[in-house]
């Protein structure tokens, strides 16, 4: 299995306005039993069991929520998942949002600083988003061993998955001639297509959808950015030939307090996608087909079919088939198919099948300054 876990934990989640925003990102809010997206993924990461670290990357303006949501876990966790958090959990807070390369060419950079007792074993890492629901965790963990044997062999392996409908708000991945259990080889990456195109890709029964999520060995991760981002591999080249990082606590989960080097690479380095600096241009990539149910949940359609139930409080009359997700009780009267949310103090309601206009909204708001 993957000895070190990257979980990462920085973005701004716009698309689930006004429960997410900038200061109160998607991965914190509560899915189900009191849980949250990030908690889920911290969850998702214990269960495999990885024997170096678990890594959270994430924004410095919101390293302090991380470690709550980290600490909130304790309480009902086994005594061996309080000690791994205590123990090898880390949160790595960016100097600034520069997209995926630089925070997981970071986290590499930061496990290789620890050696293993045997001295010969390299970190195998697999990457992880902060805000995605996977289930079941039994075919998680059987799809991550077969992403590390691929690893294991110098492979950048990318998990694929089955589309379960023409959706057009993801990448897709086109695969090739099989190359062992359920890991194919890669044909091409394409970017989001139009409704069209994405039916034609899931009739050919070629395509899946691209889920963010990789894994690798340190050494081929570098290796390939070397090859094919050289600026990014540039800006981290003296990232080990300085001070180590400082590592204080914050609500008892260690987090990297200092790190002058990190800061003067992050000054340099690129802003550009995990996908465009390595994973499009490799030779050396493959993909691992899932056999886990997958979701983004990318929008308030999506969001809704977390729950049975609306999750607040709400009085309904006269209406129908509305999700409510609010911070103060809610009454509907004569109305159907909405999506009613109520947070931040801030209020949003979309018509069922409409949420894409979500951020079209926001959009709008920032421009008038409301």
């Amino acid at each position: 299995m993957f000895t070190d876990v990257v979980i990462l934990a920085g973005g701004f989640g716009e698309r689930l306005w006004p429960a997410s925003s900038s200061e109160n990102p998607k991965q914190f809010m509560t899915v189900s039993d009191n849980v949250s997206f990030l908690q889920l993924a911290v969850i998702r990461a214990l269960s495999l069991k990885p024997e170096g670290k678990i890594l959270i990357v994430t924004r410095r303006d919101i390293y302090k929520t991380v470690s709550l949501h980290c600490k909130n876990l304790l309480p009902d966790m086994s005594e061996d998942n309080k000690k791994k958090i205590k123990d090898d959990l880390y949160i790595l807070p960016e100097t600034e949002p520069k997209h995926t390369t630089a925070p997981i060419i970071l986290a590499c950079n930061f496990l290789n600083l620890t050696d293993y007792a045997d001295g010969n074993r390299e970190h195998s890492v697999l990457v992880l988003t902060s805000d995605h629901i996977i289930k079941p965790i039994e075919n998680f963990i059987l799809d991550c061993k077969k992403a590390c044997a691929a690893a294991a062999n110098g492979k950048f392996v990318c998990f694929a998955i089955p589309p379960l409908e023409p959706a057009t708000g993801y990448g897709y991945i086109k695969i090739g001639k099989a190359e062992g259990d359920s890991v194919f080889a890669i044909e091409k990456f394409v970017e989001k297509p139009d409704l069209k195109t994405a039916t034609e890709y899931v009739k050919s029964g070629k395509y899946r959808w691209n889920s963010g999520m990789f894994g690798f060995t340190c050494k081929t991760l570098l290796k390939e950015i070397k090859e094919h981002q050289n600026d990014a591999y540039a800006a981290f080249e003296n990232l080990l030939s300085g001070n180590k990082p400082k590592i204080g606590v914050v609500n008892g989960i260690k987090y990297v307090s200092s790190w002058p080097e990190m800061d003067a690479a992050y000054s340099k380095v690129p802003a550009v996608a995990i996908d465009k600096s390595v994973a499009e241009k490799t030779k050396n990539a493959c993909a691992v087909s899932s056999s886990f149910n997958w979701d983004d949940i990318g929008s308030w359609d999506a969001f809704e079919k977390l729950f049975d139930k609306n999750p607040g409080e709400t009085i309904e009359i006269e209406s129908k088939d509305n999700f409510v997700y609010s911070d103060i009780p809610v009454a509907l009267c004569g109305v159907e198919d909405l999506v009613v949310v109520i947070k931040n103090g801030k209020a949003l309601i979309v018509k069922k099948g409409k949420s894409s206009l979500v951020r079209d909204a926001v959009k709008q708001m920032k421009n008038s300054n409301v």
